[in-house]
């Protein structure tokens, strides 16, 4: 039997009362929200369905339906695109595949043949492997596989000639079904659902990516005589039928009235305790996150209650399942086994491995990162950890939504680390709750990412002028650029494909910076896992300490070209983080406002990174052991950003010096980064920033924050519109932070390349007093 079935109610307030009375632990809950039951409210079985999809539903526990999952699933039978939004294990699932396995079993001939498919869209292979799980679990007449970067070649045949319900993401649809259509024709001419799960997935450039392949995939069905329903699904999507609309280009119906029933809900904002010793340039330092973490971990594991840490990295995350476990060995040699980690980079073996020891019940602590994150069906956790703020009111929803699945009840504590977001979160939680999780935030015109889908869908069948409404009303005009360029010919009978390459290939959708680069052991040849192309400068460059699934190895070499980098195991006393230098010039300004003398800008830009060294720190401990040069290449990216210049006659009138300038510009720079994500559906990693005391293209003090994309991906944009709101709570964060010269909490910042040199917490309170025009003499 599994052993969630069998495990004793969690008791949440019982609970928080053990984990805040641990002596030392006074003043950590800075905040403890008790969100209440609800009932469930249930509806028929629709008499359309399909008896025998009925009865395996029915087998599976499921006597009734929710009454949103019948709305939904009524509304796409009846050919209605659909968006579900409801809350997180509220069985969104039924929802969709009660029309399309109805579709299929109700279409198929007499001799088998397919009469009606399926395709079913994910973010995460992860999400899609689940899926196929639940779908088998049903034991239905039903033709399900798996398409993805794991599927072996006989696999992917069988899934074009005789799959009726096939899973993939994104990608493969992107690289694989799309550009060989003609093989799919079967399948495709067939389409009656496409399922695009997690919707809320598709923001920034990756959704202004997804927002073309959809548009695609809705090109080539009519090619083959398809117009299938689209159905989309997310447990934390503002706006979700503008949303939809904007992802597919269709109008859609949302269902947001959640009917499952749902235990108490308890979110504890908790705060690390400041340590005894001081940081970089003297600076208090609170307790990591990942150590507070690995201890509330171990506890809870301890007391066999069934708890999923996330953590931001993937160091952070194999960090924090090696510390639980030192704990717990303390107290009972037999509980470590019973905690593991799960991030990207594992091989698939791996991870399907991990997955399956956590539904089992064999696992009672998981340290994962945000690939955990999405719907993975993980009954019977009672809890989950945050080490850090996730981004995004909607991925903290969601992380929370991991524990408590069906009427349990479920414990949720965000950890706050030692940055300016997460501090101003904990100590005002009307910031976070009771508010609406944020706008999906992409531009699907953005012609970085327009051009390459016109260059595809060209490929797979000559552009007409009828297909111009479909992409957009800046089509013509990308449309004219890549005709000038040479990468279309213009015919008579439309827009043709002129390269030998495959115009999929242009699309980097996930916007990784190329190929990922393989770890490569140096002695047996064997691939470890992987790292990013976009992260390898920083993580995988030589020299470099990578951990992997508790084992640490030594970087030797770094091919760039061949995207692999040799590694041996090593057990080195030191960690290293690379030292990145940033150039950013001004291509042209759209917009612009004048703030008290000052001028807040919008438009695009051209920066230039570099990675040019890394430190070796202690470990533990953090002291500096030394720096090495690297000799790595340039990286360019043109995007968009928002940027504010103060003239020098307005400083010299507010009494700033010249020597205090950069100090005060860099720290109100990395504090406004830390605080973007409050106003915009970002994560300070989605953006970037570059602050100068005299730049050449202003002649003026001048700060960027800059979206981390090519072509920009919206987050700049919002941050110009609630500039405002936005720098004021920057001002106001440093300006109430309790330290003297600045801390983690308000100017200092974990990704900046020069190891946060120079800051000046004074200087930049000042500054953003001159720059809102509330020159309040603060600080002085």
């Amino acid at each position: 039997m599994d052993q969630a079935l069998v495990r004793r109610p969690l008791e949440v307030a019982a609970l928080v009362d053990r984990l805040t009375s641990v002596p030392g632990r006074e003043g950590r809950l800075t905040h403890l929200e008790m969100l209440p039951p609800r009932a469930a409210v249930t509806a028929a079985w629709p008499a359309w369905a399909a008896p025998d999809v009925v009865a395996a539903f029915t087998a599976r526990g499921v006597v009734l339906p929710w009454q949103h999952q019948a709305a939904a699933a009524d509304a796409a039978h009846a050919g209605q695109h659909v968006v579900l939004a409801t809350g997180t294990a509220s069985g969104k699932s039924l929802a969709y595949q009660l029309p399309a396995l109805s579709a299929i079993r109700s279409a198929r001939g007499e001799r088998g043949q397919r009469g009606a498919t399926v395709l079913y869209l994910a973010p995460t292979k992860a999400l899609a492997q689940d899926q196929l799980a639940g779908l088998a679990g049903l034991d239905l007449d039903v033709r399900v596989t798996t398409h993805d970067g794991d599927s072996g070649r006989d696999q992917r045949d069988w899934a074009r000639d005789y799959a009726e319900y096939v899973l993939t993401n994104p990608d493969m649809l992107h690289r694989s079904l799309l550009p060989g259509h003609a093989r799919w024709a079967s399948f495709l001419g067939s389409l009656r659902y496409v399922v695009v799960d997690e919707c809320h997935h598709y923001r920034g450039v990756f959704g202004a990516h997804v927002s073309h392949v959809l548009r695609r995939l809705r090109r080539i069905c009519a090619l083959y005589g398809a117009s299938p329903t689209f159905v989309l699904a997310s447990a934390t999507v503002a706006e979700p039928e503008v949303a939809a609309h904007r992802l597919t280009g269709l109008d859609v119906l949302a269902v947001t009235d959640d009917a499952s029933p749902r235990g108490r809900v308890a979110l504890a904002l908790w705060e690390p305790p400041f340590t005894s010793h001081a940081g970089e340039n003297h600076a208090p330092v609170r307790r990591a996150a990942s150590s507070e973490t690995a201890d509330l971990l171990a506890d809870l594991v301890a007391e066999d209650v069934r708890t999923l840490a996330f953590v931001r990295s993937r160091r952070g995350a194999e960090q924090v399942a090696l510390t639980a476990a030192e704990l717990l060995a303390e107290v009972d040699p037999s509980l470590p086994s019973r905690i593991a980690s799960y991030r990207g980079g594992y091989l698939p073996e791996e991870r399907r491995a991990i997955e399956e020891a956590l539904r089992r019940g064999e696992l009672t602590g998981l340290a994962a990162t945000n690939a955990l994150e999405l719907g993975i069906d993980i009954s019977g956790l009672d809890a989950v950890l945050m080490a850090g703020f996730p981004g995004t009111r909607a991925a903290l929803w969601q992380q929370v939504g991991r524990a408590g699945r069906g009427a349990q009840d479920a414990l949720g504590i965000l950890v706050a680390r030692d940055d300016p977001l997460d501090t101003y979160l904990v100590t005002h939680p009307e910031a976070l709750l009771g508010r609406p999780v944020e706008a999906t935030v992409f531009d699907p015109s953005n012609p970085h990412v327009l051009g390459p889908h016109l260059c595809a869908a060209a490929h797979e069948a000559p552009l007409t002028e009828a297909d111009l409404p479909l992409f957009g009303p800046t089509t013509r005009d990308v449309l004219d650029l890549l005709t000038g360029a040479g990468l279309l010919r213009k015919r008579p009978r439309g827009w043709f494909w002129t390269d030998r390459r495959r115009a999929s290939d242009l699309a980097d959708i996930r916007s990784t910076g190329g190929a990922p680069v393989q770890l490569v052991e140096s002695e047996t040849g064997r691939v470890i896992g992987t790292v990013d192309a976009s992260s390898a400068h920083g993580t995988a460059h030589p020299g470099a300490v990578y951990v992997h699934r508790g084992e640490t190895w030594l970087v030797q070499s770094l091919d760039l070209e061949e995207h692999v980098a040799v590694i041996e195991r090593a057990e080195p006393d030191y960690s290293t983080s690379a030292r990145e230098v940033t150039d950013i010039a001004i291509v042209g300004e759209r917009e612009h406002r004048d703030w008290a003398g000052c001028r807040l800008s919008f438009g695009e830009v051209d920066v230039t990174h570099q990675v040019v060294s890394f430190l070796k720190r202690r470990q533990p401990g953090g002291d500096v052991l030394g720096e090495e040069p690297l000799d790595l290449p340039e990286r360019s990216l043109r995007t968009c950003a928002v940027w504010w210049t103060v003239p020098q006659h307005v400083l010299d009138e507010a009494g700033l010096a010249a020597a205090d300038l950069p100090g005060a510009a860099h720290a109100a720079e990395h504090c406004s980064i830390g605080l973007l994500p409050l106003f915009a559906t970002c994560d300070r990693w989605d953006i970037g920033g570059v602050s100068t005391a005299v730049h050449p293209d202003t002649g003026m003090l001048t700060v960027f924050v800059y979206d981390g994309h090519p072509g920009g991906a919206g987050f700049a944009e919002r941050g110009f519109r609630a500039a405002h709101e936005w720098l004021t709570a920057t001002r106001d964060t440093i300006a109430s932070c309790s330290c003297d010269e600045g801390c983690p909490s308000c100017i200092q910042s974990p990704k900046c390349g020069n190891q946060n040199n120079p800051l000046d917490k004074a200087g930049a309170t000042r500054l953003l007093d001159v720059l809102l025009g509330t020159d309040s003499g603060a600080l002085r």
